[in-house]
């Protein structure tokens, strides 16, 4: 779960910053949450390049700082070797130390521009923040920020020693903070996946080094960096010897402990789609911030004319907008399902997106396991005849609050195979309170007992329909319409009561006049009272 609800003192501080961007004039939420990240993000770029540098120093290996040499804002400057800065007076630990008006002027004038260019001008990152502005307006308020930032790495640092947890996902956390606090968020069906369920679904999914993953709808890019933080683990020598997290997982982001090829590997293998400018920089930059030098994220509605990519990918991750809808007219004609439902039209396009072989792990609402009209039953009938649908697990409805308290589920299926079986498992508790707050509870909940099993499942063993998981054979579930909701399978245990006969219940009210008795004293306390 996100650093900043484990602590107080971290969250009251972006509070405080929120409320001071809102009253310097930056009253949009995802402008304020754009802006914060790019301070971040200017901070992570100078950590990551240092320990580079250090790590190249210990194992003798070249590396060139992202800081070396002179930075020019155009082509002519640099003709001419005129109006450059040393890249060194762009780091974060350089320009910090300035008086505050000259650091805002600093920023403004180079260390921005020279952000918007980092990976050469033709990569994604580079295009993608062609437009992108820095805004904050006043010298006081971004002494302020840069110093609440510096508080917020030095937390995150007693925190990764005390539980042996790498870099968190912190953008994503102010993100998802930020959008909690604020009433008008989850309009657009944006609401962040919650850290542990991206944990859990990635684990169950197994991507392998090499394996092309992607994301339809990616947001800040938080399944991508799950992945990422999964394959890195998978990687890491060390990884038997690290403490697992709150969540029961084990998790490693040292991307600087890879070489080269293998980073470019990690680096080459994600891909991600965003219908939101905005979301596509804060995606972005996520990445970059963990280590991953050139994402690619594109600004693509997936589920239009303009995507045509089909059997892609080995593995698609993703928790579509369930809100939405989209107009017809605009829908991808290759997407065979006759809907508008975002959630619906979602499914067939992952299931395009995959090779043959390829698994898809994906949230949607419980209403699409049973809702009853024609475009329902295509999806569901589209994972279980055309794939190997592995497992469906509800999940209780707290999961994604503050934001929504819509019920969901997680689906695993795989292109191309057979279904034979579908494995369900009822999650209880995710491990965290289900009211608003989501404050963390004792233990892991369901999470590791879900991993446990699922990677251990067994057609034959699991057959008690009374128990939280089981089987059920996909001619049952033909036979049921494609209904896939688990309390349709699940066999409801009753509890028998043996009553005492009526007569004997009197007798013992009675007993020796104890009714009676019991009647007089009220009646006379009564009495006592008028």
């Amino acid at each position: 779960m996100s650093l900043l609800q484990n602590n107080t003192e971290i969250k009251s501080k972006i509070n405080d910053l929120w409320q001071k961007f809102w009253s310097g004039g930056i009253s949009n939420p995802l402008t304020a949450i754009e802006q914060i990240t790019y301070l971040l993000f200017m901070k992570k770029l100078d950590e990551n390049d240092l320990e580079n540098i250090a790590n190249a120093e210990f194992t003798g290996e070249g590396y060139t700082s992202i800081f070396d040499g002179t930075f020019y804002l155009t082509k002519e400057d640099k003709e001419k070797n005129q109006n450059g800065i040393e890249k060194q007076k762009l780091r974060w630990s350089e320009f910090k130390h300035l008086p505050a008006a000259d650091m805002l002027e600093r920023i403004n004038r180079y260390v921005f521009p020279f952000l918007k260019q980092l990976n050469g001008e033709h990569s994604p990152f580079a295009h993608h923040m062609k437009n992108a502005v820095f805004i904050i307006p006043k010298p006081s308020l971004l002494k302020e920020a840069i110093s609440v930032i510096d508080e917020i790495f030095e937390a995150m640092e007693r925190d990764a020693v005390e539980k042996g947890q790498d870099f968190q996902d912190i953008q994503g956390d102010v993100y998802e903070m930020l959008l909690s606090e604020i009433a008008t968020a989850g309009k657009n069906g944006q609401f962040r996946t919650p850290r542990h369920i991206i944990k859990l679904l990635v684990e169950l999914v197994d991507p392998q080094l090499g394996h092309r993953i992607s994301d339809p709808a990616c947001g800040t890019g938080g399944f991508l960096l799950g992945a990422y933080q999964y394959l890195v683990t998978q990687l890491d020598k060390k990884k038997d010897k690290r403490k697992p997290d709150e969540d029961g997982f084990i998790r490693s982001s040292k991307a600087a402990l890879l070489n080269e090829k293998t980073k470019e590997i990690l680096g080459r293998s994600l891909q991600g789609y965003d219908i939101d400018v905005t979301m596509v920089r804060l995606g972005l930059m996520n990445l970059m911030m963990h280590g991953i030098d050139n994402p690619q994220i594109d600004y693509k509605d997936t589920l239009s004319k303009s995507y045509n990519e089909t059997a892609e990918y080995d593995i698609v991750l993703a928790n579509p907008p369930f809100t939405g809808s989209i107009d017809k007219s605009d829908i991808n004609e290759d997407l065979e399902l006759n809907t508008t439902k975002t959630e619906l039209l979602f499914i067939n396009r992952i299931y395009k997106m995959l090779k043959i072989g390829g698994t898809a792990g994906m949230v949607v609402p419980q209403g699409v396991l049973f809702g009853t009209g024609k475009a329902f039953k295509e999806a569901r009938k589209l994972m279980i005849e055309k794939s190997e649908l592995k497992a469906v697990i509800s999940m209780p409805s707290g999961v994604f609050k503050p934001y929504a308290g819509v019920s969901t589920a997680l689906l695993i299926f795989t292109k191309g195979g057979e279904t034979e079986n579908i494995w369900f498992y009822n999650m209880e508790s995710d491990g965290y309170s289900l009211d608003d707050k989501r404050d963390k509870l004792e233990g892991y909940g369901d999470l590791q007992d879900i991993v446990t099993r699922y990677k251990n499942r067994n057609p034959e063993a699991e057959q008690d329909r009374k128990a939280k998981f089981f089987f059920v054979t996909k001619q049952e579930i033909v036979d049921e319409g494609y209904d896939l909701s688990f309390s349709r399978y699940k066999e409801e245990v009753f509890e028998e009561i043996e009553y005492e006969h009526p007569q004997e219940i009197l007798e013992k009210l009675i007993g020796e006049n104890g009714l009676e008795k019991e009647i007089i004293k009220g009646l006379e306390e009564l009495k006592e009272m008028i």
